[in-house]
C-alpha cells in the first residue's frame, strides 16, 4: 500500500506551471476544472494537481516531493531552466538510494527530481 496517494502543488500561473511539469517529469497535465490541471495518470497511480489558489501560494520552504525521472535525470534537469525554473542543488548521489536534483519549478516550489541510478 503506498502512504502518499495524491498531491496538491500550489501554482501562480496554471499554464507556465503546466508546460513546467509537463516538460520536466515528461507526463501529461489537463486542466479539469478551472484552475485545476491534474497529472495524467492510471486508476490506482499516485497523482496529483496543480492549483490556483488565493489563499495557498508556492513555497520554497516545507515538505519536498521528490518526482521520479529514471533514465531521463539530464533531460529533466535541462528543463528545468528552460521552463522558468531554477536548479538548487545539481543532480548528485545520495547512496543505494540512486541520484537526485533539488529544484525550484517554474512558481517558486521546492521539489526534487529523482532517478535509482
Amino acid at each position: 500500500m503506498n502512504r502518499i496517494v495524491w498531491f496538491d502543488i500550489p501554482v501562480l500561473d496554471l499554464a507556465r506551471a503546466t508546460q513546467f511539469y509537463s516538460q520536466v517529469l515528461a507526463v501529461a497535465f489537463s486542466e479539469e476544472y478551472p484552475g485545476v490541471a491534474v497529472m495524467q495518470h492510471a486508476s490506482g497511480d499516485i497523482a496529483g494537481c496543480l492549483f490556483e489558489s488565493e489563499e495557498q501560494r508556492p513555497s520554497a520552504d516545507g515538505i519536498m516531493v521528490y518526482f521520479n525521472v529514471n533514465g531521463r535525470m539530464d533531460e529533466a534537469v535541462a528543463q528545468v531552466t528552460a521552463c522558468a525554473g531554477r536548479v538548487v542543488q545539481a543532480p548528485h548521489a545520495i547512496g543505494e538510494f540512486g541520484q537526485r536534483a533539488v529544484v525550484l519549478d517554474s512558481e517558486g516550489n521546492r521539489i526534487v527530481l529523482h532517478a535509482e541510478s
